[in-house]
């Protein structure tokens, strides 16, 4: 994953949809992995980018790195 910052402050990334680097919206989020009993102690950080020219996510767990 290649990323930069802009002189404007904008993030770019490459984006896999658009072949090229673009603008994108990055946040974090907790998701919850797996099911059933276990679930509630089952929450993960995940960085969320989000090209913002055609929409595609790209969700990462954090704590794989």
């Amino acid at each position: 994953m290649s990323h930069a910052l802009r002189d404007d402050g904008t993030l770019t990334e490459s984006c896999e949809q658009c072949g090229t680097d673009t603008p994108h919206q990055v946040g974090i989020e907790i998701r919850t992995e797996g099911s059933g009993e276990n679930e509630a102690f089952s929450r993960e950080p995940y960085r969320v980018a989000t090209c913002t020219r055609c929409g595609y996510e790209v969700a990462t767990r954090m704590n794989d790195r």
